[in-house]
């Protein structure tokens, strides 16, 4: 089969196009035919040598057709998404024509859609849905702030909420995104920054705050949550440095709660990826309740290009890959 592999760490040129052999059978994995993979950052840092774990194949998620499966949990041919479970990590993953996956990292996805579409659901839906729905415990009628909106993860999650009847107030770096935010469906959009908690209207009255910026805003989103409003860190687009001497009885509020997500716990106990209903999401977008469509759609031979679209932060949102 075809698969680009990393060669070595580095620029765009590490991944490199070449032939390794099908994936064999194994019980408890699928075999999937991949039809079409997104593109994730965490397959830049990989590439780069900024992850803890790279395997040889990158790629953290694909939608395609289930090729074989020894136990019997898939029928062959069914349409399935497939994400995280050590793929492009630990086991090759999705920039090949097949990979094979743990059973516990599989879903069906059966919807009418083109597999463009398809591949932008499962990884940044998946971990959307996940904040917002358990994490947040997010309902129709609350107010939700999302900060790092424009994000491919941030806009699903304003879809999502507001597909779910929520009030969403979005935040972005620059004024020339507000816009895009609204068309989404936000009420209306914030300049982020720090010091938002002092700003914002609504401080000390929000329901829930999904916080994608990270540790440099996580304790000031937790100061605008009223008594018993939750904020889900999942995101780090302010950069990975901790919160510097962080000590909850002088910096964090009091009667709120603080929760992470990571979307690496996929398909481990208590995390199984069944319990999101990627199906129905699909579902909704097939019947245009919600609007997944990804930011831009590339072939199987430019994933340099792609790589390089990603590393300038000119995607716009969810890229993806077909064969």
């Amino acid at each position: 089969m075809r698969a680009i592999v990393l060669d070595k760490f580095g620029g765009v040129d590490s991944l490199v196009y070449t032939e390794l052999p099908e994936p064999e059978p194994l019980a408890g994995h699928v075999v999937i035919e991949i039809k079409a993979f997104g593109i994730n950052h965490a397959e830049m840092h990989m590439r780069r040598g900024e992850w803890a774990e790279a395997a040889r194949v990158s790629g953290i998620e694909c939608v395609g057709v289930v090729k074989s499966c020894p136990g019997g949990e898939f029928p062959v041919g069914a349409k399935v998404a497939a994400l995280m479970g050590g793929l492009g990590r630990t086991i090759n993953g999705s920039y090949a024509e097949y990979t094979r996956a743990p059973v516990s990292n599989v879903a069906l996805i059966e919807a009418s859609l083109p597999w463009a579409e398809l591949a932008a659901i499962p990884e940044t839906y998946a971990t959307a849905w996940t904040c917002l729905f358990r994490n947040l415990e997010l309902t129709s009628g609350q107010t939700l702030v999302i900060r790092g909106a424009t994000s491919s993860f941030g806009q699903a999650a304003v879809k999502l909420a507001v597909n779910a009847g929520a009030t969403v107030i979005a935040t972005t770096r620059s004024a020339s995104r507000f816009s895009m935010l609204e068309s989404l469906g936000a009420t209306r959009v914030e300049i982020e920054g720090p010091d938002l908690s002092k700003r914002i209207a609504e401080a000390k009255q929000i329901d829930a705050v999904l916080d994608l910026v990270g540790n440099s805003t996580i304790l000031d989103s937790l100061a605008m949550l009223r008594r018993g409003g939750r904020a889900c860190l999942a995101g780090w687009l302010g950069g990975l440095d901790p919160i510097a001497d962080f000590n909850p009885l002088l910096q964090m509020a009091s009667g709120v709660y603080l929760t992470f997500f990571g979307s690496f716990v996929f398909g481990t106990p208590g995390f199984p990826l069944a319990d999101v209903p990627l199906r129905k999401i699909a579902e909704d977008v097939a019947a245009g309740r919600l609007d997944a469509k990804p930011a831009r759609v590339f072939g199987f031979d430019d994933i340099h290009e792609a790589h390089r679209v990603m590393e300038a932060n000119q995607a716009g949102g969810k890229m993806v890959v077909v064969h």
